[in-house]
């Protein structure tokens, strides 16, 4: 079995790193690429290499049989075109040219090994993809190196490759955490534009990072489990850092995603301890995009680059599950008398798109699956505020108020008066899609329009036989949410 999407054949992207091997393929190498197929192992190759300067023989041998599972897998799935890059510990191994000579006799897979330029270069742009608007230094942390990148105005600026990831460091401070974080301060201390972070974001990428997110989401009862854009105040993160040394690893262990890193949660810290008390970011925020997303963005046209990832992901849902093909400027003319202030137009026209997301589902359940999908959704270049207004307003869409159950789960997210936000274009949404039947065109015949303390509905000519009951009630709803007298003409 082969898979594609719109004629396009997945392409996969295979990551050899100092600690994890993984293969990611996406459906296609577009601006919003879904991956279809995710899996990693954890082969340790980075053991012992910043001691010995050798890849351990068993570590090799396990990556050799992985990677040959990978090779199989990708031809099985009909994979146009694998990029294939391996990373610090190969890339400082004296046998890591050998290695990679006998993993492409082994699968026939062409792996490159990046400079430590190249690595930091391209996880860089692996937020960038996934943030645009990123402004503040990247830190991605492999088992054996810590690239730090300046990212501003979408570009890579000033970079640097340390060897202090948590397998190299563990051996470095022969297991020693005090000699660790003398050893990270000595190596920052050489970083001069380090002091550039002062007062920005921090966007930190790697797995042993996300599990330190994971544990502060647990700690906190945070309502989400979407790594991607959760974000951390920098005094907040220190208190963490004090507290981690005092968990106990079987608590740890018992987080959702945190089990296999356990073990590296504490060498991971230092370095980013480190990080926020001299570089004196203003917060921490975790991408999920990191190199594998950057070896695809990288190959994109500028055209494509410049598209908005939010928008070019619900756009491809909406072209794949929805019912109907909206347009979305003619709907967004329609709302803009009432578009509620909490909505950006990138936001109110992604819930356009993400409107009847949920019309496949038992109707009795449509606005609860709707509000839990869209929360979720697997999307990047949105915080976690965001997803909740959209989440919301979809809900209102299908239900017609906002559930206070619901409304709870995400009450830690909201900003003041983003629950009347969502209520207000969600029901107007809910009143669009009964006017239109699905076809965003008769819109233009029905004209929304505030005036004081009244809200008109004006219909032309014989369009006026679409006012039923139900347009009725929902202009009433409607009026009612803004506070106005809602009136058909």
């Amino acid at each position: 079995m082969t898979l594609r999407s719109a004629g396009r054949r997945p392409i996969g992207v295979l990551d050899v790193g100092s600690n994890s091997i993984r293969l990611v393929v996406f459906e296609h190498d577009g601006r919003a690429p879904a991956p279809i197929f995710n899996e990693k192992v954890l082969c340790g190759l980075g053991r012992g290499v910043a001691t010995t300067g050798r890849l351990d023989d068993s570590a090799m041998t396990d990556a050799h049989r992985n990677l040959s599972r990978f090779a199989e897998v990708a031809r099985s799935m009909g994979v146009g075109r694998m990029i294939a890059v391996a990373t610090a510990a190969v890339r400082e191994a004296c046998n890591g040219p050998d290695f990679v000579a006998e993993v492409r006799r082994q699968t026939g897979i062409r792996l490159s090994i990046l400079s430590g330029e190249e690595e930091a270069r391209t996880s860089a742009l692996g937020v960038l993809s996934g943030n645009p608007e990123a402004d503040g230094v990247m830190g991605d942390l492999g088992g054996a190196s810590l690239e730090l990148v300046d990212v501003e105005g979408g570009r890579t600026r000033k970079q640097v490759t340390l060897p202090l990831g948590p397998l190299a460091l563990t051996e470095l401070a022969s297991g020693s955490l005090k000699k660790a974080k003398a050893i990270v301060g000595e190596h920052l201390s050489r970083v001069p534009w380090l002091d550039r972070l002062s007062g920005r974001d921090l966007y930190l990428v790697g797995g042993s990072w996300r599990a330190l997110a994971r544990v502060h989401m647990a700690e906190s009862d945070y309502p989400l489990k979407v790594i991607h854009a959760y974000t951390v105040e920098a005094a907040a993160a220190r208190a963490f850092f004090r507290r981690l040394p005092r968990r106990r690893k079987a608590q740890l262990k018992l987080i959702p995603g945190v089990a296999r890193r356990v073990e590296a949660l504490l060498w991971a810290a230092v370095p980013l301890a480190e990080v926020v008390r001299l570089g004196k970011p203003r917060r921490l925020v975790f991408s999920s995009y990191g190199l594998r997303e950057g070896c695809l963005f990288q190959r994109l046209s500028p055209a494509v680059r410049s598209q908005d990832p939010l928008l070019a992901h619900a756009s491809e849902l909406a072209a794949r599950q929805a019912r109907f093909a909206p347009d979305v400027d003619d709907i967004m003319a329609w709302l803009n008398p009432v578009l509620p202030p909490g909505f950006s137009d990138r936001l109110a026209r992604t819930a356009v798109l993400l409107g009847d997301i949920g019309w496949q589902d038992h109707p009795d359940y449509r606005a609860e699956h709707a509000f839990w999908r869209i929360l979720e959704l697997p999307a990047v270049a949105i915080e976690h505020r965001e997803r909740a207004l959209l989440a919301l307003t979809v809900h209102v869409r299908y239900h017609g108020h906002i559930e206070p159950a619901l409304l709870a789960s995400v009450r830690r997210l909201l900003a003041p008066g983003d629950a009347d936000a969502a209520l207000t274009l969600g029901l107007a949404l809910r009143l669009a899609y009964t006017l239109a039947g699905g076809d965003s065109r008769a819109l233009a015949d029905a004209r929304l329009a505030t005036e004081g303390r009244n809200l008109s509905l004006t219909f032309r000519g014989a369009k006026r036989r679409l006012a039923g009951d139900v347009v009725g009630r929902r202009l009433e709803a409607l009026a009612d949410a803004l506070r106005k007298i809602g009136t058909i003409k």
